[in-house]
């Protein structure tokens, strides 16, 4: 591993419960001193959630929120101003609480085709439904993504980048499950070079910065985000199945991240922060992987974005993180 590694013991997904954007930035820089993230708020309704929040990166691509959903119209309008002026706030409260830092941060921002399965068309249909669409979005989001993370840096100078692309419904998109606007018929898979080609050039837009890709959907393509070049891969632990663990060991080996979410992302209580790894230490075992490469490889987080938890119980489980993370740095057998 490099002397200086590019990703911290612990992090978050992405988004917290809440409005108020210094007291998520506080959350996010206090309880990971080693790996903070940029929080988002879905709560503060549309622009703020996942989809609204990326539409509003877009370049020369604009979005609306109507009854069905976010769909691209042909000037930026209240709610994609109301998401990029919320975004301001965020970083202006990330810049803040990051005085000096210098270390790995992370940012997040929906993936092309998570967005391309949200985004609807003119017609209803979402942007998924049409090959043209797909990659005018997926060329606007890379735009997007490249002043962003311009923007990160100018503002939080010492700190190094890592990207996370959220996509949820990437299984659903490769699988030909991601349903049309009547909802009796899918839309039919989409070739798989075609997605890791798109994933690829997305990637390619860090400019030698690690690429984290998230999942909290059952059937994650390892291999395939791995090909198209992600550093990390971001899922959540319980959801792995015996078909998964060649994969994972592949990955392991192939000196992939794995950003295990073991922390449930909803109220409940919680084990010792030993019992919440146990079961990454047991699939180690199985896979036969060096235990000493344990606290090096894996990053621990919540299974999923913590927007549904209590304030309190989100700042218990990303303690709860950081602390699950110590355990298998000090005891990885």
């Amino acid at each position: 591993m490099n002397a200086t590694p590019s990703f911290g013991p612990a992090t978050a997904v992405g988004s917290l419960p809440g409005t108020d954007s210094r007291e998520a930035a506080k959350t996010a820089t206090g309880s990971f001193e080693d790996f903070p993230f940029l929080p988002e708020l879905p709560a503060r309704g549309p622009g703020a959630d996942m989809i609204g929040r990326t539409a509003g990166l877009l370049v020369e691509l604009y979005a609306r929120v109507e009854p069905s959903g976010w769909r691209l119209g042909d000037r930026p309008g209240r709610d994609t101003r109301r998401a990029v002026s919320w975004l301001g706030e965020d970083l202006d409260a990330l810049e803040e609480f990051t005085q000096d830092y210098t270390g790995p941060l992370k940012v997040q921002a929906v993936g092309p085709w998570t967005l391309a399965a949200a985004l609807e068309l003119r017609n209803g249909e979402v942007a998924l439904s049409d090959p043209g669409a797909c990659r005018d979005l997926a060329a606007s989001l890379a735009e997007g993504l490249r002043l962003h993370l311009a923007e990160v840096r100018r503002r939080i100078p010492g700190a190094r980048l890592v990207l996370q692309l959220d996509e949820p419904s990437l299984t659903a998109v490769l699988r030909g499950q991601v349903r049309s606007a009547s909802g009796y018929r899918t839309h039919r898979a989409v070739d798989r070079q075609v997605v890791e080609s798109t994933l690829r050039d997305i990637v390619g837009v860090q400019a030698g910065g690690p690429v984290a890709v998230h999942s909290c959907a059952p059937d994650v393509p390892f291999a395939l985000l791995r090909r198209a070049g992600a550093a990390a891969v971001s899922f959540d632990f319980s959801l792995l199945t015996e078909r998964d663990e060649d994969a994972v060991g592949e990955a392991v080996e192939g000196g992939t991240q794995l950003f295990v979410g073991v922390v449930p992302g909803t109220d409940t209580a919680l084990s010792d922060p030993a019992g919440s790894v146990m079961g990454v230490r047991t699939l180690w075992r199985r896979l036969g992987l060096r235990p000493g490469l344990l606290a090096e490889a894996v990053t621990v987080t919540p299974s999923c974005g913590l927007a549904g938890a209590s304030p309190a119980y989100a700042r218990q489980a990303l303690a709860h993180c950081v602390r699950a993370a110590r355990s298998l740095a000090d005891n990885p057998e």
